[in-house]
Order: structure tokens, then sequence, then C-alpha cells
């Protein structure tokens, strides 16, 4: 009876125990695009059976982390529907070109997005839609050259280590890929996590090139990594790692700033330009930061620094010129 009546209380005790621990949350279903309406990237070139290594790899790491489940699409016209979308919790791309005809079809994705989903975007994600200003928007750039190739290392500087999104990368680090570059880019429509360190990046432009952002968009989050054209990298497991906190943060399953950081930016597209004019010109590098960022609350000052390094392409010295003659 003594036995029994322990047994009884100990069955108790872990009832309890259990009802107290939280239950684990159903995994968030999200519909992969890896549609290719222009170049086709390698990592989204499906074999003749079986899937690409994009589909794999999230289909992978969203299982092992319990995030996510996915449904793979090549076929936007078919997948990005009103009806289709309801099922889905968020959408990922990895694509190029025009992928829905204008009208109901484009405007049901920016819907589903504004309505509190989920978009996780990846590389040539910004190669897409460039004719339709309602995605460039969103996803805030459109696709204008890569001159750092996806043979090249480069620098990044990390501007928020305890952003969830980019926490495990450390406040710089180095990574082998192909950067974009972009036309239709607005500072103050995004956070933007890391960028280019021009320090240490080959060729150096007098411009920022932000790499990873994120924003929110209606009730929706919107979050975007450039990094994603060499197989190497969907391979390695901090850039799971990165992406899996990017479809959390997107899915509203952990929390982290999204409001715009504009004057970062303009600060980094300071140290980008004196970097580049002082190794052209042969002028002081500190002395020309110190004189610029004295500049930086002049938006005239900022919104001239930014067009004319941008439209020099490194290349047209009576831009950089202008900016420079404006400090005096």
């Amino acid at each position: 009876m003594k036995h029994t009546f322990r047994f009884l209380v100990m069955a108790a005790l872990g009832g309890l125990m259990l009802q107290s621990q939280p239950a684990q949350a159903a995994p968030k279903k999200i519909l992969v695009i890896t549609q290719s309406r222009g170049f086709t990237h390698g990592v989204v070139r499906r074999p003749k059976e079986g899937l690409c290594l994009v589909e794999k790899t999230l289909a992978a790491i969203g299982k092992k982390s319990g995030v996510f489940t996915t449904v793979n699409s090549q076929d936007a016209i078919k997948s990005i529907t009103r009806d289709n979308l309801k099922q889905f919790d968020g959408i990922f791309f990895y694509t190029t070109g025009m992928l829905l005809p204008a009208g109901d079809p484009r405007d049901a994705l920016m819907d589903f997005i504004k309505s509190g989903k989920a978009f996780v975007g990846t590389h040539s994600a910004a190669d897409t839609f460039k004719q339709y200003n309602g995605y460039v928007s969103m996803i805030n750039g459109s696709f204008a050259g890569h001159p750092w190739g996806g043979g090249s290392t480069n620098g990044f500087l990390n501007h928020e280590p305890n952003h969830p999104t980019v926490a495990m990368l450390g406040k710089e680090f180095m990574w082998k890929d192909e950067i974009y570059q972009y036309n239709n880019f607005e500072p103050s429509s995004v956070r933007v996590l890391f960028s280019l360190n021009m320090a240490k990046s080959k060729p150096q432009m007098p411009y920022h090139v932000p790499v990873c952002w994120v924003r929110s968009f209606g009730k929706g989050r919107v979050f975007f990594t450039n990094l994603g054209h060499n197989n190497s990298t969907w391979e390695n497991e901090m850039y799971h790692k990165h992406l899996v906190e990017g479809f959390k943060w997107a899915l509203k399953i952990t929390d982290g700033p999204s409001a715009p950081n504009p004057e970062m930016q303009a600060q980094q597209s300071i140290n980008a330009f004196a970097l580049f004019a002082s190794q052209k010109l042969n002028l002081n590098q500190a002395e020309l930061t110190k004189k610029m960022q004295a500049k930086s609350g002049n938006e005239e000052f900022i919104a001239l620094l930014r067009e004319n390094s941008w439209k020099s392409r490194g290349k047209n010295m009576e831009l950089i010129q202008e900016v420079l003659d404006a400090l005096k």
C-alpha cells in the first residue's frame, strides 16, 4: 500500500512537471521559390531528378531547428496565388527575373507580406522583378553588378552584433562569395545589419555597400542577405545559423530592431569615400574623415556624397572632387 501511494505521488508530480513545460510550437510552413527567369545560379539548378542545393539545405535546416517546413516551387504563377498563400506563414525567394504578370498576382505577394507574414530573400532575390516598383521598394534594391566576384574573399562589418539574425558572425568577419551592389536602395527604409568592409575588400569603392538588412513591411517582416552565390556558402554551418535566425526573426519567433538606421549608413558612406579618396588623391584619411563627419548631419552633403560616389563607380574623379569641394 505504501509503495502504491508513493507511485501515485511520483506520477502526479511527473504530470505537473510535464504540464509546466512550454509546449513545442508547431513548425511554420514556408513556400520556397527558386525559379529563374533570367540568370540561373548553380545552387538553384535542379538535377534531372531531385531538388537543388538551396531546396535541400532549407529543408534540412528547417527540420533540424524545428522552426519550419518547406514546400518547393519553381513555378511562381502556379504557387503565388491568394488562395494557395493562405496555407503559408512565410515565403522564401532565391529567384531572378519577372516571375509574375502585372496585376493581382503581384499584388497577392505584396498583400501576403503586409498582412503579417514573413519574407526571406537571399542573393538574387534582389535581381527579381526589377521593373516592378512594388517589389523593388519592398526588398529595397535591385541588382546593379557585382564587382566582388564569387572567387573573392572580402571583409564585412557587423553593425549590430547583438541582433539575433547576425549575432553568430561577430563584429567583423571574412567571407568568400559574390557581393552585389544596388540601384534603388533607400537608406531610410531598412536597418542595415552588415556591410562590406572596404578596407578589407577588393576592389575598394567610394560608396557604402550594404549586404544584409531587415525591415518591417506593413504587419510583416522582411529579412534579406546577399550571401548565397557560392555552393560553399550553402554548405557552411555559420550560414545555416544565419538563415535559421533570419527565418525566426521574420516569422516573429524572435525579436530584434527593424527601425531604419540611415545615420549609421551615412557614416559607412563617409568611411568608404575617405578611404577611396585618400588613396587616389594622396590625402590624409583621418583628416578627411574628420571633416566629413563634421558635416554628417547636413542632409544636402550626405545626399551629394551618396549620389556622386555611386555615379562615379570609382572612376569619375570629377564627381569625387565635387564632394571634396563641398567640404571647403
